[in-house]
């Protein structure tokens, strides 16, 4: 036994994607006789099969299927992605075949393997010279999953070599796994079927034109002028996809061409989808197996390893698999399409049971090797090798974690002479996405809160951001623009409602915080100018948005009116959504939950503190309550509510992926309870938020860039998104000014205190 055998002992639970009986095709026999194999080496093994469904409610699956994905339905590998995650499966075997998975490409597949932190390990089906663009993208980024790669023929690790430049120690030949039957005499099974006194030739597998049959045909009557009682077996059920789109005219051309070759008592069609032992019969009961495949790329065939796994002379093109399995003897090859060659080898096998006998058991011997109780030895040795291979998760830190000063490099690097741009490649902006009021709208607010920002760059950021503000206003709608081109051509007349009520909230911190003269100016003019369109908002965060801008507006001019419309219509608003959604387990203002959650109980102790009300300072106070416990892990960690779990109806949240945005709201929305109530356990609150982007979170990964004052987009299943975009910057960056000035302030009420863990 191997050293990766003697791991196997540390693998008790896989899950196992790939189509399955009683779905008819290839990759589906394979899945389940994977699944058999495994169960039977490993009985203790705990396989979930998550089987890839082209038909929705055809098939009854066995008691063995876990779960079935919906091929086109991008939610269901989602669904199964977190039933995986969920199981307690160790690892992901997948198969992956082209056109069994949803998508370009098929790249539904990877939305699954993207929502997943185990290990993966794959085999491929089929490993294509010259991919298109899309096949080339996806098998690409599958490669870059997966732990470990099976492949079934030598040729495909050389594939993946030239034309991927994927190889090494990753890359494992396994060969397609064959049953475990005792070689015997043909004439033993011929007559279960009635083919007592013929000499047989038997191809086999899913009928389609890919497959040669003609080529064979075509021999037939040479063959049988040499043999005359010779008798060819095209065995097997026409392909679904075909019979789909002409029904069974295929086979029915295939019986026209053996009539006009006058060798149709010579060729006998039989029309089933036959699997284990019904197919080894009818393989023993052959003399000579044959497939004229017409396609030299194949790499893989189960029924050739099938027809070598039980001791059959074999006659075939030399596609990519038969030219390795049948090499030094174990077959003979012919050409592509030359019957001539298919019947002068199979007169001359024929008619020597010697020689047949002889090169039936040269393929029998290579048969042994490839048992399916040896492909599950291997494999799973891989996958415990590969387990195995993961890096340890390095233990979080136990001491405080001292908070970051701001740092405006990051937001520098993002912006240029228009403004802040919105996403980037890793650390590079990203051009092509152009710019967005969002991004420039709290690149303003920071600019006004960065007490270390020196004045020439703070008047030239803010002139710029507010710039971008100011043009982005369109009078004729009433609305301010969202998406702005790297051309500077808009993309549309008015932005989401949300960018707008964001807009109105720098607006007004800007009224509020800038440190000259001028720029305050601006934005009380910019605000009284705009602000009425926020009394048509409708949706709950942009409401909220407007209520945190008009609640700093009314701090800098207590008798704005406008500012104090905005806030008594929304809170009365948001008081009676609280009501509407409230149940026992229920204590938030939607029945959903959504990004920037925390901002909707700020709002409301924000207005509590703006109008002196203590009744929604309490409800603020409540439901941010209520928001923290659904953000904490079970390791007491703060938590993001994950992008996963938007839209989903009173349902708890799920972990992915996490944004900055969340802990950056949460900080927020703490230090405006802490302000409310004096309580330090929301000093506490914010704390632990903010320690999210230092690395006690889920992965224990720090997402602040410290030397550069960047941070990274998010928390995926697998790891970090490593992009910097400009909501993630400064959601860092804000949330280190809240970090600061709520240390200020704890300091100003009860003196110097520790630094809180």
């Amino acid at each position: 036994m191997t050293q990766a055998m003697d791991r196997t002992i540390d693998i008790k639970h896989l899950a196992l994607i790939g189509n399955f009986l009683p779905r008819q095709c290839g990759i589906a026999t394979y899945t389940t006789d994977t699944f058999t194999a495994l169960k039977a080496a490993f009985p203790d093994l705990i396989v979930d099969v998550y089987a890839m469904d082209d038909h929705p409610g055809r098939y009854d699956y066995p008691a063995d299927v876990t779960c079935a994905i919906a091929q086109d339905d991008r939610t269901s590998y989602l669904e199964a992605a977190r039933a995986i995650e969920a199981s307690g499966a160790q690892a992901v075997w997948l198969q992956h075949e082209y056109g069994i998975f949803g998508g370009v490409a098929g790249d539904f597949i990877l939305s699954l393997l993207d929502r997943i932190s185990l290990p993966v390990i794959v085999t491929l089906h089929t490993i294509l010279e010259r991919p298109n663009a899309d096949q080339r993208r996806v098998l690409e980024a599958l490669l870059r999953r997966a732990g470990r790669v099976i492949v079934m023929a030598e040729k495909g690790r050389d594939i993946l070599h030239r034309v991927h430049g994927f190889g090494g120690k990753a890359v494992v030949m396994i060969p397609h796994g064959v049953p475990d039957r005792a070689f015997a005499n043909p004439d033993e099974f011929k007559p279960r079927f009635g083919w007592e006194g013929r000499k047989t030739v038997l191809t086999f597998g899913l009928l389609a034109p890919s497959k040669g049959i003609e080529t064979m045909i075509e021999a037939m009557p040479a063959i049988v002028a040499a043999q005359p009682d010779a008798l060819y077996i095209v065995l097997g059920a026409t392909h679904p996809n075909l019979v789909a789109h002409e029904g069974e005219a295929y086979r029915d051309r295939l019986k026209a061409l053996a009539a006009s070759r006058g060798v149709l008592d010579h060729v006998q069609f039989i029309d089933a989808f036959v699997v284990h032992e019904q197919l080894m019969d009818y393989l023993q009961a052959a003399d000579l197996y044959a497939t004229p495949y017409i396609n030299p790329a194949q790499i893989t065939s189960g029924t050739l390893s099938y027809a070598v796994g039980v001791g059959k002379a074999v006659v075939s093109t030399p596609y990519v698999h038969a030219t390795e399995i049948l090499a030094d003897g174990h077959g003979v090859l012919v050409d592509f399409g030359d019957s001539a060659a298919f019947a002068r080898e199979i007169i001359a096998l024929l008619g020597n049971d010697g020689n047949r006998e002889r090169l039936a058991a040269r393929a029998y011997a290579r048969g042994r090797t490839m048992l399916w109780s040896q492909l599950a030895h291997a494999a799973l040795g891989e996958i415990a090798a590969m387990v195995a291979a993961q890096p340890r998760r390095l233990p979080s830190p136990t001491s405080p974690l001292t908070p970051l000063a701001p740092d405006f490099a990051a937001v520098e690097r993002m912006s240029d002479s228009t403004g802040m741009l919105q996403h980037s490649i890793y650390s590079i902006p990203d051009r092509r996405h152009g710019y967005c009021i969002d991004d420039n709208a709290r690149a303003l607010m920071l600019v006004g809160r960065m007490d270390a920002l020196d004045d020439a760059a703070r008047d030239k950021w803010m002139t710029i951001y507010a710039s971008f503000i100011q043009y982005a206003w369109n009078p004729d709608a009433s609305r301010f623009r969202n998406f702005m081109n790297f051309d500077r051509s808009w993309c549309e007349d008015f932005g989401s409602e949300d960018s707008n009520g964001r807009t109105l909230w720098a607006l007004g911190v800007t009224a509020r915080t800038a440190k000259v003269r001028k720029h305050r100016d601006w934005a009380v003019q910019m605000f009284d100018m705009t602000a009425s369109m926020a009394l048509e908002l409708g949706s709950p965060r942009a409401q909220a948005f407007a209520m945190l801008g008009a609640a700093e507006m009314l701090g800098c001019h207590p008798g704005h009116a406008l500012a104090r419309t905005i806030i008594e219509r929304f809170s009365a608003d948001h008081l009676a959504l609280l009501d509407a959604a409230r149940r026992p387990e229920w204590e938030w203002f939607e029945i959903v939950l959504a990004y920037d959650n925390a901002r909707l109980p700020e709002a409301m102790i924000r207005a509590g503190l703006a109008l002196d009300r203590a009744d929604l300072i309490e409800t603020g106070v409540s439901t941010l309550d209520w928001i923290i416990a659904r953000q904490t892990s079970p390791e007491g960690r703060f938590r993001a509510i994950g992008t996963e779990s938007f839209g989903r109806p009173y349902a708890p949240p799920l972990p992915f992926d996490q944004q900055p945005l969340e802990a950056q709201a949460t900080a927020d929305a703490c230090a405006a309870a802490y302000e409310a109530t004096s309580d330090r356990r929301w000093i506490e609150e914010a704390h632990r938020a903010y320690h999210w982007f230092l690395g006690l979170n889920d992965m224990d990964m720090a997402l602040a860039t410290v030397q550069d004052g960047g941070c990274f987009d998010g928390l995926t299943p697998t790891g970090i998104n490593r992009n910097q975009g400009a909501e993630s910057i400064l959601a860092l960056q804000l949330a280190s000014c809240t970090i600061s000035s709520l240390s200020k302030l704890a300091e100003s009420v009860a003196g110097p205190t520790r630094a809180v863990a």
